[in-house]
């Protein structure tokens, strides 16, 4: 009998890309089986994140339900983010964790299973050439890391602290990786990274110097891929060059994640971002100017630590001018290792949570009128996902989620859509002939 393995993943894209490579290196290298039930897993592995305070608590109790439904003699590895900046204080917080393993560490997860109390959380380890073995969550679409860490330091942010400094990986390394998964399906890429536009600047050995523009149109060549996708690029390095490929590259989908974070220059200061408000907006107008029907969609903290009303009041006037079609928005949340943790002048919870319903309401009214316009429009569609009352879900090329009435055989194709009715977050449509 196989042995069972249970993973929950937490956080954004690259921990389900992280995810994926520690599924494919235990199923390929090691015989284990995925199962969905945690009780008869072998071993549970729970891939963490650490971006704000609460996912952090959570892993904690995560635990503690992991340890009461567990089959005897099953292992509990703790991975990710939180692995990276807590180590070895997992151990004593939660003693029936098995193994604690960083977001720089994947490549040892088959060492870890096997080693009493393994801890390795270096977020400096390379692995930026490691030959991962090949599991993938969805055939028609492929998550692919181009580099590894982060050397910007913005205030609020521990990701520097758990995934390290900022590493390339190879393009050739990158467009195999890519070319495997066209050849097994998938005809949708995910390119992702912590500042993806600055990709090419360090590699841990001579490499063919490229940046990501020219990465961005080597890839869109590979025959068989029909679409790249990518996140995050960094707006300080969003430069003619990338925003004129982003543009004319017709494999490149036209959505674009720009991380605004704040509108106010002077809180993007304290932040470290490196851009102005000005340097932004100039950015993004040009894009919206250049590309008529991109969808653009940002992050915002509210709250950070000296925010004044008149510093709020400039991120909701940015709002109103660029009208972000998608927005990620939080109140700043206090992390570990990071400048802003002991800045003066922190903002009350009543506060921000007002000023976080603020923003809220205003991008709904914005997402409002938004999505009445695309009422009647055709798009062309990727199907990927299959859901329950015969509905099937894809995205459109500027990222717009869009329904039909279907079945799994419109899985992995593109299909042009007519919408006839619209709410915020989900487009709805016929199958046009």
């Amino acid at each position: 009998m196989s042995k069972k393995l249970f993973i929950q993943t937490l956080g954004c894209a690259m921990n389900v890309r992280d995810s994926e490579r520690m599924i494919a290196e235990l199923t390929q290298k090691e015989g284990y089986e995925l199962t969905n039930n945690e009780a008869e897993a072998d071993l549970i592995l729970i891939n963490t994140c650490s971006v704000r305070e609460k996912p952090v608590h959570k892993l904690f109790s995560e635990v503690g339900g992991f340890v009461k439904n567990k089959k005897e003699g099953a292992k509990i590895g703790v991975c990710g983010c939180t692995a990276s900046h807590l180590g070895s204080e997992i151990f004593k917080k939660a003693p029936q964790v098995d193994f604690v393993l960083g977001a720089r560490n994947v490549s040892k997860i088959t060492q870890a299973i096997k080693t009493p109390k393994f801890i390795s959380n270096d977020i400096n380890h390379d692995e930026s050439e490691f030959a991962f073995a090949e599991f993938r969550n969805s055939i028609y679409k492929s998550y692919i890391n181009i580099m590894a860490g982060c050397d910007k330091k913005c205030a609020y942010c521990i990701v520097p602290h758990t995934r390290g400094d900022e590493l390339s990986i190879p393009f050739e390394i990158i467009k195999n990786e890519v070319t495997k998964a066209v050849l097994s399906g998938a005809k949708e890429v995910f390119l992702l990274g912590q500042n993806v536009n600055n990709y090419g600047k360090r590699f841990s050995k001579e490499h063919r110097k490229m940046d990501f523009s020219d990465l961005l149109n080597e890839l869109s060549l590979i025959s068989g891929l029909k679409r790249i996708r990518f996140t995050s690029p960094h707006p300080l390095h969003m430069d003619d060059k990338f925003l004129e490929t982003f543009t004319s590259n017709p494999v490149i989908c036209k959505s674009m994640h720009m991380p605004l974070q704040s509108g106010s220059t002077q809180i993007l200061k304290a932040m470290k971002r490196g851009y102005t408000k000005e340097w932004f907006l100039n950015r993004a107008l040009k894009l919206r100017k250049m590309c008529s029907d991109v969808s653009i969609s940002t992050d915002i903290i509210v709250a950070f630590p000296g925010e004044s009303d008149e510093d709020f009041n400039e991120t909701l006037e940015v709002m109103k001018e660029l009208e972000f079609e998608q927005i990620f928005s939080f109140k700043y949340s206090k992390r570990p290792l990071t400048l802003a943790a002991s800045m003066p002048n922190q903002i009350d919870e009543l506060t921000a949570s007002k000023r976080l319903k603020t923003l809220q309401d205003l991008y709904n009214s914005i997402l409002d009128k938004i999505s009445k316009k695309q009422d009647g429009k055709v798009f062309e569609v990727f199907f990927e996902e299959l859901k329950e009352n015969n509905q099937i879900v894809g995205r459109s090329d500027n990222n717009f989620l869009i329904n039909v009435n279907g079945s799994e055989e419109l899985l992995g194709c593109f299909k042009k859509v007519k919408i006839n009715k619209t709410s915020r977050t989900t487009l709805y449509g016929e199958i046009q002939d």
